[in-house]
């Protein structure tokens, strides 16, 4: 009877990690995770963002995202610049040091253009949006899930490319194996020493969605530190 006892837990033990979880099922647990309450699809909220790079000023954000009537505004004040971009659906307007009109001279001096600020509205609800962007249409979900070492810890990772018209980017996302907390994320572009990683830790929990609290960039190719940015509502 102990021989059939110890056979069944050992079979127990054995089936359950044949029974890998799909690219698909991780990213719902870590939705599941992250977003509970399924907070993402209704977002409209406002985000503090403090960026500190070497060898420059402080980067302040306040970045508002209000995804049901399709709004984005940042302001961003770095030394004594302080930018401001708005788009409304489509409509795009742009504001540096308070002032609206703005010449050519120094639309171009300052690099202010609302391609510049698509790309902000884009980069800012992709990242605090993620894992949930996932989701999106174009994006492609590898069914194998690795496990994987990094920095010293073991992760679930999962690997995410784009169909063409959306990016080229390879991204890999690594996910606390017992929370599914995403905890890391990197990306390569046209060669494995390219790109970056970036280090979540801390966590904010703004509209009932957990985001990372703190992120630490590096490039991949020789863990030079690029910068951290920090989080808070407020």
């Amino acid at each position: 009877m102990k021989k059939l006892t110890i056979l069944f837990v050992l079979f127990l033990v054995t089936t359950g990690f044949s029974q890998e979880l799909s690219g698909a099922q991780v990213l719902e647990k870590t939705i599941q995770y992250h977003d509970p309450n399924n907070s993402w699809k209704t977002f409209n909220g406002t985000l503090f963002v403090s960026m500190k790079t070497p060898s420059k000023p402080i980067r302040n954000s306040e970045i508002t995202i209000n995804l049901p009537q399709e709004c984005f505004y940042v302001k961003a004040t770095q030394g004594d610049s302080t930018t401001e971009y708005t788009f409304n659906k489509d409509t795009c307007k742009i504001s540096f040091n308070g002032e609206e009109n703005l010449s050519e001279e120094i639309l171009q001096k300052h690099q202010l253009s609302c391609n510049r600020a698509k790309l902000y509205k884009n980069y800012y609800t992709y990242l605090y949006g993620l894992p949930m962007k996932l989701k999106d249409k174009g994006t492609i979900i590898h069914n194998k899930v690795e496990y994987k070492a990094f920095k010293g810890k073991e992760y679930l990772v999962l690997k995410v490319t784009y169909d063409e018209k959306v990016g080229s980017d390879t991204w890999y996302f690594y996910f606390n194996p017992k929370t599914y907390a995403m905890e890391v994320y990197q990306f390569f572009k046209d060669s494995p020493t390219s790109g970056e990683y970036i280090l979540l830790t801390e966590e904010e929990t703004i509209n009932g969605i957990k985001m990372p609290k703190v992120r630490a960039w590096y490039y991949n190719k020789n863990d030079t530190y690029l910068g951290t940015d920090f989080l808070s509502k407020n």
